[in-house]
């Protein structure tokens, strides 16, 4: 435990410096090659933990400290063991000693009477502590205060629900490849294996407990992909047909790209900006086993890759503040600030119209972001709408277009589909239990 309480703490040191929590994990495990496999996995929990619910660990810590302290791997150790003292099922004597420990291994013997002084006087004083703090917004959510106000703004019935299902973790949602299986035969390849799963429409299931890729059942050969149930949305509210010319812009790493395929054959054109993204595109589409053109592109900037040939129908799933899944990248909420949003705000108001002139007349656009912000969704799309007479925004129904597929393919006692496995509102997708938050616009090109 030492060994990951040491490495979680710098990588939280990192984050909370202002780098990506991926980098700080990979670049710690590439300095400690040595660790095992179990001390990986710890070191990652911890870092995850810690900071998904640092707002409440930095005012309880605050609370304890009679004085800032001043040195940002000490800090950083202890709000990883507050986070393990309430958070994990390690014994809680165990938790101290190995913190204390882990100052003496990192040359702090100085503070080892100061770690265990605070932690154990957090023991002693944890319900109190706990209690103080709640009347502090930032520590009973674990979210910055402006994103709590502008939440509450724009979601005055929900901004709590969607706060507390931002700190969950996660759910584990598989993609059934229907060109190589179908949703009944994977479910019963679970089911012999003895992992139990939820069925969700005729492509989507969600695991009862979340594993290692290396240890789903046939993904290797592409027979699944893992794919939140809220972008699983995409392709289908696309509408999209065999012989169509169909655009993914900002594609990688490709799993829209890769649904697409499977639901129709199509003359598919996916761009991205970056290049190695876009080879982890052509490593799904491989394992899929299925093809498309890739090219390196700009979307707002589509003179340097079009070839002038109009498309049926354009994803456009724009950068964004990817504040609908914070649960699955617990950084963002420490390392975003209010203005990023007034930035991606700019870049998907350059996106958008540059994409629409690309578009076929009677063709569908589907802007998407994995945002919970109004500024980056409708509010963009209004924008757009009094700019473009030849748009008009069409109507979603998340409920209709999953039991249509599922009732084709599924008994639906099975499923235990309903109307409520989507948290949408106009559009809005909720982080729920099913699903992150996520946003859609259908805009047809009249």
């Amino acid at each position: 435990m030492q060994v990951a309480q040491s490495l979680a703490a710098n990588v939280v040191s990192h984050v909370l410096a202002g780098k990506n929590l991926t980098v700080a994990l990979d670049e710690s495990f590439r300095q400690n090659q040595e660790i095992t496999p179990q001390q990986r996995a710890v070191t990652q929990d911890l870092s995850y933990g810690t900071l998904r619910f640092y707002g409440e660990l930095r005012a309880l810590l605050n609370e304890l400290l009679e004085t800032p302290l001043q040195d940002q791997y000490l800090r950083c150790l202890l709000l990883v063991a507050i986070y393990q003292i309430n958070h994990d099922q390690a014994a809680l004597h165990t938790i101290v000693d190995q913190a204390v420990n882990a100052a003496i291994k990192a040359r702090k013997s100085w503070a080892k009477g100061l770690v265990n002084g605070v932690l154990r006087n957090y023991l002693r004083q944890r319900e109190a502590l706990q209690q103080k703090i709640t009347a502090d917004e930032t520590a009973r959510y674990s979210y910055p205060q402006w994103w709590i106000n502008k939440l509450k703004k724009q979601y005055p019935e929900d901004w709590e629900a969607i706060l507390m299902a931002g700190n969950q973790h996660p759910p584990m949602t598989l993609r059934v490849n229907q060109r190589k299986t179908n949703i009944i035969d994977y479910s019963n390849l679970l089911s012999q294996l003895g992992i139990e799963a939820q069925v969700l429409d005729a492509q989507a299931l969600i695991l009862q407990k979340p594993t290692s890729v290396e240890r789903i059942p046939s993904f290797a050969t592409g027979e699944v992909s893992v794919q939140d149930f809220g972008a699983h949305q995409a392709a289908k509210l696309l509408d999209i047909k065999d012989g169509m010319h169909v655009l993914d812009a900002c594609c990688a790493p490709g799993g829209k790209t890769g649904h697409i395929l499977e639901l129709a054959t199509v003359n598919l054109l996916a761009i991205d900006s970056d290049q190695i993204r876009l080879q982890r595109t052509q490593s799904n589409l491989t394992r899929l086993g299925l093809q498309a053109e890739l090219k390196v592109g700009d979307a707002a900037v589509p003179d340097t890759w079009w070839d002038g040939t109009p498309f049926d129908r354009i994803l456009a799933d724009v950068p964004c503040t990817a504040s609908g899944i914070v649960r699955r990248h617990v950084d963002i909420k420490w390392l975003r600030r209010e203005a990023d949003i007034a930035s991606f705000s700019k870049q998907q108001a350059q996106i958008l119209p540059a994409l629409w002139r690309l578009l076929a007349k009677g063709g569908k656009l589907l802007y998407v972001t994995c945002s919970i912000f109004n500024e980056e969704n409708q509010v963009q799309i209004d924008r757009f709408l009094e700019k473009h007479a030849d748009a008009k925004q069409l109507p979603l129904d998340f409920a209709s277009s999953q039991s249509a597929t599922t009732q084709q393919n599924v008994d639906a006692s099975e499923t235990h589909l309903s109307e409520h496995n989507i948290k949408s509102h106009h559009g809005q997708l909720f982080p729920c239990a099913q699903h992150d938050g996520f946003f859609y616009a259908l805009l047809q090109k009249i």
